[in-house]
């Protein structure tokens, strides 16, 4: 059998198309990085916003509550309505919103606008998931996986880029330009979108459930609320319990209604498949393991010498040494690519939290300097690349392309509620065992090893429920089939399912770089893509019903074929025969290239 690199793969792209969708993925990825900078620019001064805002420490803490409950809550929704009418114009909406809500923020010195400002901000939060679903609508099979893997790195770079460029620029042009930086980046990022996104055709039938989008709003409230204001609040309180068992109550009831609804926010049946929920989880897992490192060593390197464990570093210098995870999150991008296509997602994900787990035992040991501190960075978002790449992986085998918007807001939920309880959490053991030093209650060094305890032991969970995910789940991993008619092998992934075959002129040469297209019974594009060098094509369907595949080539008669699909894991041949473009003396036209 011949070796992978020598077999032929699934049909590729015109270079005018490979650029296309270069310029694509680039746009859609710079604006994940500005939303990740948005979300990370106040870092370096949340300690001064009470006397910023003329308000109590309390009141200070609701500009980040306020941004993390508004992207918990709009994350599903704009999924969902991205979905129904279209992900490139809730894109707009996403960063529009963060546009104005930057804007908000620059112009005021007092708390509520800041909160409104915060609270448009926290929109944004949906463009991941968005830019995701996007990618899968638009992309060809063979570059959407790499595409993904940039995509979902984007907010660890952008995280990791936002806290040395945040320290200098409040630093040196106060803490107002912050916001305008954020605006900024914004304009740019939907001026991208604009020019270089185009407008996939994928919807979902339906209406937008506004009853179950209430639901989940109120419910992701009450749950959320209490974990980043249990420390102020205290964990004990009426108040907290009650928004507890409030939020419980509320969810169970919304699930009852979304199960009986025609056209639910959330197919809850589809997340309870195996595959589905056990991605999920494992987000909520890595979202804990994220999220420690970013509170930790910052902390670390700053802290005095004197404490005998602080390293003494300036807000820039920590900034930088924290940089190299969102770099390497990057970096792992292109790796992630090459292990998903030849093992799968499943293994990617599990290969990540295995060196999230090195990155954090490492640690244990390594906190005696400003190097160290660089390593574990790098170790661990190495680790985070591979396990955040794999998860959209998961998610978007597993449904149907017109939810994709909202099966990736979802799993981008599960996200963030990994990094509310980690706050939640590690906020607590940092100031439970915090030690005064010249007045000053300071981390300790026992709370930040216990820190990485806690998410070790986070990997540790998201380990059993990776390997408990189906081997296929996601799987890209490729098997030979023999096309009828033809001598040669053909490279499709394991359990494909969809439309094949080969395009042929009418003297039966084989018709290289023709491009297909399946349309769905609505008229909708369903799938593109082009022959290969031996004029053979796959295109993937999702759901039984009619289907037409279009094909045209340079110098042919475009040519259409109606066909049915069953649905289930079955391959349906369709050979198609283009007969040549005939100019108006009816000779045929010659073939350019």
């Amino acid at each position: 059998m011949p070796h992978t690199h020598d077999r032929p793969r699934i049909p590729g792209q015109s270079p005018a198309r490979a650029r296309g969708s270069s310029a694509t993925v680039a746009a859609l990825a710079f604006a994940g990085i500005a939303v990740a900078v948005m979300q990370t620019l106040l870092v370096p001064v949340i300690k001064d916003l009470p006397d910023l805002l003329d308000t109590s420490p309390a009141n200070a803490t609701w500009v980040m509550t306020s941004t993390l409950l508004a992207g918990a809550v709009s994350t599903p929704v704009l999924g969902r309505l991205g979905d129904l009418y279209g992900k490139r114009r809730m894109l707009f909406v996403s960063l529009g919103a963060m546009i104005v809500g930057s804007v908000v923020c620059a112009l005021t010195d007092t708390l509520v606008p800041m909160l409104a400002g915060r609270t448009l901000q926290g929109l944004a939060m949906g463009a991941i998931p968005l830019g995701i679903g996007i990618m899968r609508d638009v992309l060809p099979r063979e570059r959407l996986g790499g595409a993904m893997a940039l995509m979902s790195s984007s907010i660890g770079v952008g995280g990791g880029l936002a806290l040395p460029l945040a320290a200098i620029v409040a630093q040196h042009a106060g803490w107002h330009a912050l916001f305008l930086l954020a605006a900024g980046l914004g304009v740019v990022s939907l001026g991208l979108v604009v020019a270089l996104v185009p407008d996939a055709s994928v919807r979902a039938p339906g209406r937008f459930d506004l009853p179950g989008a209430l639901g989940l709003s109120l419910g992701l409230v009450c749950l959320l609320l209490p974990v980043t204001k249990g420390a102020d609040w205290g964990w004990g309180s009426a108040r907290v319990l009650g928004l507890f068992g409030l939020g419980v109550l509320v969810l169970l009831v919304w699930g009852w209604y979304e199960l009986r609804s025609a056209a639910p926010l959330v197919d809850l049946r589809t997340s309870a498949r195996r595959e589905v929920l056990l991605a999920n989880l494992a987000s909520v897992m890595v979202g804990v393991s994220f999220y420690v490192v970013t509170l930790v060593l910052p902390q670390l390197l700053q802290l005095p010498r004197a404490t005998g464990y602080g390293l003494g570093q300036s807000m820039v210098v920590a900034g930088l040494c924290v940089a190299p995870l969102g770099l390497t999150m990057m970096a792992t991008a292109p790796l992630y690519a090459r292990i998903a296509a030849r093992r799968g997602p499943r293994l990617t994900l599990l290969l990540g939290l295995l060196v999230i787990g090195i990155g954090y035992g490492a640690g244990l040991g390594l906190l005696g300097a400003a190097w160290q501190t660089v390593l574990i960075a790098m170790l661990v978002g190495a680790g985070i690349g591979l396990a955040y790449s794999s998860l959209p992986a998961l998610i978007i085998a597993a449904v149907r392309p017109e939810d994709t918007g909202a099966a990736n807001g979802l799993n981008a939920l599960m996200r963030s509620i990994g990094t509310s309880v980690s706050s939640a959490v590690i906020g607590m053991v940092l100031a439970g065992s915090a030690t005064v030093h010249g007045g000053v209650a300071v981390p300790s060094l026992s709370g930040f090893r216990t820190s990485f305890v806690i998410a070790l032991c986070a990997v540790a969970g998201g380990l059993v429920l990776a390997w408990f995910l189906p081997r296929a789940a996601g799987g890209e991993r490729l098997t030979l089939v023999k096309l009828a008619g033809t001598a040669d092998d053909f490279l499709l992934p394991d359990g494909f399912s969809g439309f094949r075959g080969e395009v042929r002129d009418a003297a039966g040469a084989l018709v290289a770089r023709a491009t297909v297209t399946l349309i769905d019974r609505r008229g909708r594009q369903a799938g593109l893509t082009t022959t290969d060098t031996a004029g053979r094509y796959a295109l993937p369907a999702f759901t039984a019903g009619p289907y037409v595949v279009a094909c045209r080539a340079a110098g042919h008669t475009p040519r259409a074929a109606a066909v049915a699909f069953p649905g289930g894991h079955t391959t349906r041949l369709v050979p198609l025969v283009l007969s040549p473009r005939r100019d108006r003396s009816g000779r045929a036209e010659a073939v350019s290239g």
